[in-house]
């Protein structure tokens, strides 16, 4: 009997949605996001230029796609790791696949709608990104949330993802005051799985596309072997409300993903990326209390970035959409309901989001700007981060329960 009921939890938690009662609209929050939407759009295009404002809108986009969805790096690694539930990660190889193919077209050709040449997320492979991404997938872990997830969850009303996102900042301005020191250590040059191995593009992405694969099947079989309980379904609704109301299937949001990176690549002229902007905001702080940063290592080369406003930097609107279209999305769904933080929540959400912020200096990047925008680059770069953010993982795993941080079990019925 007990198998019986087993079976049909899987069978049921199959689907990462599933038709169920949803919370009432929280309308005055609603009117409240879009207002401002519209207020810092305009904002943002008086003050610099309408790219930018267009910028701001895909980032809206980005945080409406990864709330509906609750779209995770951190938990898709976590659940992976702890128990082999392969879902998350499914979703991440789909994503993955699609902006591989866009990008593959796009730096090829060298199309763009505004005239910059597109340039991925092609860097060197070293020492700092071995040690970055290992930190950065501690951190992720920790602070219960990668840079995306943070942005989405703070602007989905998780309270210890505010301390999170201000460990993140602290984090990152403190990678960019040790970056020399970390970019003095032995390290391979960039390397191009489509560019530095004569492969060329087409031959790259049929490269990527049998790693893909390679990889998709090593996880059926540690799905077999494992039996894992499934993601418990987020509730939907059914016809055009699932748009602004229900969850949306976590494939479907993979699919969205890779598209918008892609269309940020032919807007700005470089993939999406999210913790440059810590480091800028935080950076900026720094000034305010009177403290130089211009002479840092970190800001050579680019220290008008230090004097204009941040809404000329396309990272930081890109971010404020993030929060404001994750905001958005859950009053919608009525769930916007801020909580509070136990103590061993937020010593690690902090501890967490130091780690992450100091680990995407060193890393180029976190799980967007490396992992994602990295692979999508053909950059080998990205698939180190991958392998050493996913021992970080396993790492935290041991870490996370001496703050009251809970992991997946074999056990549950869902994860």
């Amino acid at each position: 009997m007990q198998t019986s009921i087993h079976q049909h939890s899987i069978k049921w938690n199959n689907k990462s949605t599933v038709v169920d009662q949803l919370n009432p609209v929280q309308l005055p929050l609603v009117v409240i996001g879009i207002f401002f939407s519209i207020l810092l759009f305009s904002l943002i295009v008086s003050v610099t230029s309408i790219t930018q404002g267009v910028l701001f809108i895909i980032g809206i986009a980005f945080g409406l796609t990864l709330l509906h969805a609750r779209f995770g790096f951190t938990s898709a690694f976590r659940r992976l790791l702890s128990v082999g539930n392969i879902q998350g990660l499914q979703s991440h190889l789909l994503m993955l696949a699609v902006a591989t193919t866009l990008f593959g077209i796009i730096l090829s050709t060298g199309f763009s709608f505004t005239g910059s040449g597109p340039q991925g997320y092609v860097f060197p492979v070293g020492l700092s990104v071995v040690a970055g991404s290992f930190l950065f997938g501690i951190g992720m872990q920790m602070g219960s949330g990668c840079a995306s997830g943070t942005l989405y969850t703070v602007g989905g009303g998780k309270s210890s993802m505010i301390l999170t996102l201000l460990g993140f900042i602290g984090g990152s301005v403190l990678g960019a005051y040790h970056i020399a020191f970390w970019r003095g250590l032995p390290s391979l040059p960039a390397i191009s799985l489509a560019e530095s191995t004569g492969f060329g593009y087409f031959g790259g992405w049929i490269v990527q596309m049998l790693i893909f694969a390679g990889i998709y099947g090593i996880t059926l079989k540690i799905a077999r072997k494992k039996n894992p309980p499934k993601m418990k379904p987020l509730a939907t609704t059914t016809g055009f409300k699932k748009l602004w109301r229900g969850a949306w299937p976590l494939l479907l949001a993979a699919i969205i993903l890779g598209g918008l990176n892609a269309l940020t690549l032919s807007i700005r002229g470089n993939p999406w990326g999210i913790t440059s902007a810590f480091a800028l905001w935080g950076s900026k702080f720094l000034q305010l209390l009177g403290i130089d940063v211009s002479n840092w290592t970190y800001w050579q080369g680019n220290t008008e970035a230090l004097q204009q406003t941040v809404l000329a930097d396309s990272t930081s609107v890109m971010n404020f959409g993030i929060i404001l279209g994750a905001f958005i999305a859950a009053a919608f769904q009525g769930n916007f309901k801020p909580g509070k933080i136990k103590p061993g929540i937020a010593a690690a959400s902090i501890v967490g989001g130091v780690l992450m912020g100091y680990g995407a200096r060193l890393a180029f990047g976190c799980n967007i700007g490396a992992y994602f925008g990295g692979i999508a680059s053909f950059s080998l770069h990205g698939w180190v981060w991958m392998i050493m953010a996913l021992a970080g993982t396993y790492t935290a795993l041991f870490i996370r329960p001496l703050f009251g941080l809970k992991n997946p079990s074999p056990k549950d019925s869902i994860c």
